[in-house]
């Protein structure tokens, strides 16, 4: 299973149009983690999302410099754009600046891979037509 796993992770990220996500919970600890979000980066194997501090719902989130915590925890958000609600694995974080995050999420094992290919390409690039 490990295999799998690091070859899923082989996929490069490709930069997409931030598009807005809702309801960003950490399934684990059943807990809402951020009201709001942005993918910004995505590929057939996970995609990135950006939370501003302030969104952070737990207090204690809110305080830390890093969010380091939630490694490994499974979450789901919504895409309400798309009425997509996506599931995954949380298997980076990052502080970008004082006040916003990036977090790295693995698509869930279950997500078929054909699935996984047509989100990325339904996700909008605007800037690919500049």
């Amino acid at each position: 299973m490990a295999e799998n796993n690091s070859e899923r992770r082989i996929a490069p990220r490709e930069a997409v149009d931030p598009i807005q996500i809702r309801g960003f919970t950490s399934l684990d600890h059943m807990t809402l983690l951020s009201r709001s979000g942005a993918i910004v980066e995505a590929s057939t194997t996970g995609f990135l999302l950006q939370l501003e501090r302030k969104e952070i719902v737990p207090k204690q989130f809110q305080k830390e410099l890093s969010l380091d915590v939630l490694l490994g925890d499974k979450v789901i958000l919504m895409i309400d754009a798309m009425n997509l609600e996506i599931g995954g694995k949380i298997a980076r974080t990052k502080r970008l600046t004082k006040d916003l995050f990036e977090i790295a999420i693995d698509y869930s094992d279950d997500a078929p891979e054909y699935w996984r290919e047509i989100l990325v390409e339904m996700l909008p690039r605007g800037r690919d037509y500049k």
